[in-house]
């Protein structure tokens, strides 16, 4: 009978509003299956450990919402507020949170694969020990964001804002870094041999002494002056 109390409680194909999703809350987790909360105001809930499956959230309201150790698979979140939101452990997977507000979101441990977060707005996040996969990050803002000793596997940070981030020691694979505003960002000891740097200018490359970059990439910074390496 406890195990029953405590067991998974699933939700599927339903259109919820916030009154439907207060009513689930207890002390059983809620699996949410093909339901629908576009522009549902869930702000404040407590949704700790819920689990969302190819839902639509599209500008759903989640500011300052408790969703640690939430799942997220193949959902549809663009334009969603996340602002504030505990993510800590959160997991997304196959996810679009595109143009989505994670500003001063908490998102430790937090992991996102196959995601896209184009032009998303990750200012002033919290992400210790966060990882990001094959994931678009194109056109987002996260200066000062931390990626030290991370390895960033086919991340896509074109067009990014990366202002004063810490790639310290990070390793890159597949990646693309195309045009992105990396102003006073750290790449000490960082691997950027399977990055692509172009739009790079010759005059920004100080900010990667002791880093590590191919021929290639260094052919491509010397090629801005006119000069052929060979």
């Amino acid at each position: 009978m406890i195990d029953d109390l405590f067991a998974e409680r699933a939700v599927t194909g339903r259109t919820l509003a916030r009154a439907d999703v207060e009513a689930l809350i207890g002390p059983r987790q809620s699996h949410l299956v093909d339901c629908d909360l576009e522009d549902a105001d869930l702000s404040g809930l407590d949704l700790s450990g819920w689990q969302f499956e190819r839902c639509n959230l599209r500008r759903a309201k989640l500011s300052g919402a408790k969703l640690e150790k939430t799942r997220w698979q193949g959902c549809r979140g663009a334009f969603a507020d996340l602002v504030g939101a505990d993510l800590a452990e959160a997991r997304f997977d196959a996810c679009d949170l595109n143009n989505a507000a994670l500003r001063r979101a908490l998102l430790n441990a937090a992991r996102f694969k196959g995601c896209k977060l184009t032009g998303a707005d990750l200012t002033e996040a919290r992400a210790m020990d966060m990882a990001i996969e094959e994931t678009l990050l194109i056109n987002a803002r996260l200066p000062s964001f931390s990626f030290r000793k991370q390895t960033l596997l086919k991340v896509d940070f074109s067009q990014a804002d990366l202002r004063k981030s810490d790639f310290r020691g990070a390793f890159f694979d597949g990646c693309s870094l195309r045009d992105a505003n990396m102003a006073g960002c750290r790449f000490e000891e960082a691997d950027l041999r399977g990055a692509d740097l172009g739009g790079l200018r010759l005059f920004d490359a100080a900010q990667f002494r002791g880093a590590t970059i191919s021929r290639e990439q260094a052919g491509q910074l010397l090629a801005e002056l006119g000069l052929n390496v060979r």
